[in-house]
């Protein structure tokens, strides 16, 4: 959904963008944008037709190193002659006088953008397709030589997942919403089992269907969005982020779990896990469940880090609330998952 704005100033954001070359002598409209309970992002439209997308960060107190748009932007910019299909990046501003937040603006995509995995209305060889091209657009993200690109220090190289646990454990203890029992035995867990061996890629880290933009008839993707999240980091920990929509019922959130997916012509988990390790050559093998409670929990943590916005009032979304109490059912299957793996290795 979207709606008109009414808070940005427009006229000061016309003049702002007419001084760079983005925008005519008449006024500029803005819409917001569904998705995202992140960054604030609005589609902008100049009097000669010309249309944008601007993000910026949410107002109010955040919490330090989050809502990072000028990563968002310094990786999609490095990104533009690359594999990876991202919109032309156009102008960013880091000075917080005129919109209250830095922000950046975009090229729109005029394409498709399925917030329900199922593609219900589809036929499934169509459905079969899309997630084709998903596959093959995070297996080209991965293969991309960051250094190369001018991204050799967008990240820590090595112990990436071992990183990020330490990062959102951290994150949830200094909340003040309450965790529920598998939050605490999965930030306990997760840290002690570590699987051996390393990789780093450039990883999107937050790579699912809702943040792809897809051709208007075709089943290809011609956009990744919302990058807050990317850094240099393990390619298969980014993978099987992604395959946790496998894992979860569609009545909690956003997954395929307990679906016909031979019925519908989705792959299952591990076809599609296979044709990722057909492009690449990379297979979790023992240790995807390792990687599976891994994202839960890091998932769970982002939806709690969301809870925790809405309870001090400064949440980008007016469903963060109901979205944060997602938080609980998600460590629950992460602690299912840490004990399939722990059985598997008896």
């Amino acid at each position: 959904m979207t709606g008109a704005v009414t808070h940005l100033p427009l006229g000061a954001l016309g003049d702002y963008l007419r001084a760079q070359g983005l925008a005519g002598a008449g006024p500029l409209t803005a819409t917001v944008l569904a998705g995202g309970q992140s960054n604030p992002t609005y589609r902008l439209t100049t009097d000669d037709g010309r249309q944008y997308v601007l993000r910026k960060k949410p107002d109010g107190p955040l919490i330090a190193s989050a809502h990072a748009i000028d990563r968002e932007y310094r990786v999609m910019r490095a990104l533009q002659d690359t594999a990876v299909p991202v919109p032309r990046m156009l102008h960013y501003c880091d000075d917080s006088a005129l919109l209250g937040t830095p922000f950046y603006v975009m090229e729109f995509l005029q394409g498709r953008v399925f917030m329900d995995q199922s593609l219900p209305g589809m036929q499934p060889a169509e459905r079969g397709a899309i997630y084709r091209d998903m596959s093959r657009v995070i297996a080209a993200l991965h293969a991309v030589d960051y250094v190369a690109v001018g991204l050799g220090d967008f990240g820590k190289v090595g112990n990436y997942v071992g990183r990020q646990i330490a990062r959102w454990s951290r994150q949830c203890r200094e909340s003040t919403v309450p965790m529920n029992e598998a939050m605490h035995r999965l930030m306990d867990w997760l840290p002690e089992h570590l699987p051996a061996g390393d990789e780093t890629t450039l990883v999107h880290g937050d790579y699912r269907l809702d943040n792809l933009v897809f051709h208007p008839t075709e089943p290809r993707v011609i956009g990744v969005l919302d990058w807050e999240l990317s850094t240099l980091g393990h390619p298969l920990a980014d993978l099987s982020y992604q395959c946790m929509s496998w894992r979860i019922p569609p009545a909690l959130w956003r997954g395929i779990g307990g679906l016909d997916l031979a019925a519908l012509g989705i792959p299952s988990e591990q076809e599609y896990a296979g044709w990722y390790t057909a492009a690449t050559g990379r297979d979790a093998a023992g240790e995807w469940d390792y990687y599976l409670a891994y994202n839960l929990f890091r998932m769970a943590a982002i939806l709690h880090g969301i809870a925790q916005r809405a309870q001090d009032g400064n949440a980008a979304s007016a469903d963060a609330v109901e979205t944060g109490a997602k938080a609980g059912p998600l460590a629950e299957l992460g602690w299912q998952a840490a004990q399939r793996y722990m059985a598997g290795r008896r």
